[in-house]
Parts: C-alpha cells; sequence; structure tokens
C-alpha cells in the first residue's frame, strides 16, 4: 500500500502471509485522511497534519479554504468572459450561472419589491458578508456596483 510506503499510515503488523494488519487506531488515521484528500490536500501536507497540533491543522485548513476561495473568485470570472464571448442564450443556460438580471427577475417573481431585494442585501451582508461578496461577483457585476451595493447593505 502507497500509504504504509511513504510512512502516511504503517501497518500495525503482518500476518504469517504478510498480509498487512491494521489496529482501530490505524482506521481512525485512514479515516482522517479520507477526509483530508476530499478537502483535497496534498498527501505531504496531510502527514504534517497528522504529525501536528490541533492549532497548526487549523492554519493550514484556513489558508487551503483562503486558496480555494481565490481560486472559485478566478474560475467565476472566467466563466463571466466565457459566456460574454458566446453571446448565447443557451450558453447561460446550461452554465449553472445567474445573471443580475435574471435573479433580480426571480426575486421579482417572488414577490420582493425594491425595499424587500434592499432588505436580502441587508441581511445576507449583515450574516456573511464574504458570501455576499461572492454571491455579487458571481451574478457578474462590476466591482463598482458590488461595492456600492455592500456599502448601502450596511448602514
Amino acid at each position: 500500500m502507497y500509504y504504509d510506503t511513504i510512512g502516511l499510515l504503517p501497518a500495525s503488523t503482518r500476518s504469517a502471509s504478510s498480509y498487512r494488519l491494521y489496529t482501530e487506531q490505524a482506521l481512525q488515521r485512514m479515516l482522517q485522511i479520507q477526509t483530508y484528500r476530499e478537502a483535497g490536500l496534498p498527501l505531504e501536507t496531510i502527514q504534517t497534519l497528522l504529525a501536528s497540533s490541533t492549532d497548526s491543522s487549523v492554519s493550514v485548513l484556513e489558508r487551503h479554504l483562503h486558496d480555494l476561495n481565490r481560486e472559485m473568485q478566478r474560475l467565476r470570472r472566467q466563466q463571466q468572459v466565457i459566456i460574454r464571448l458566446l453571446e448565447s442564450p443557451s450558453a447561460l443556460n446550461n452554465s449553472r450561472t445567474m445573471t443580475k438580471q435574471r435573479w433580480v427577475e426571480m426575486l421579482r417573481v417572488a414577490g420582493l419589491d425594491e425595499t424587500g431585494m434592499n432588505k436580502w442585501h441587508d441581511e445576507f451582508e449583515y450574516r456573511s458578508p464574504e458570501a455576499h461578496q461572492d454571491f455579487l461577483e458571481s451574478l457578474g457585476i462590476e466591482a463598482e456596483e458590488i461595492q456600492m451595493i455592500r456599502q448601502m447593505s450596511r448602514q
């Protein structure tokens, strides 16, 4: 097993037929490794995390989350550029993206007027400012307008 070879999950013992045998503790370690892999962490980082304190684990995970957020922001910008280049309604419908226009239309159909939409933004900004920023960016709204919306939402 590769994890055994690199020292990430050494076998507890071996059977008479040379099969690797693992303890309950090793099983728990494997579950941790799987969780970290699902989070997208490389094996070297996982090895460091498993050997370090909780404080350094939190720091590594927060840094990885920050990196993921930046990457998602970059990918959303690329997605918006591609949609503009395609100039096709079907490209927008098949892209898993939302535009400002479509979002406002949906809110209006749901019964929100201008006051209701402003209250929605106020609450979003209050509860999760970074997610609010991400959401507005995902709609393809320009930075100046996002800044204005968020500023109004904070008042």
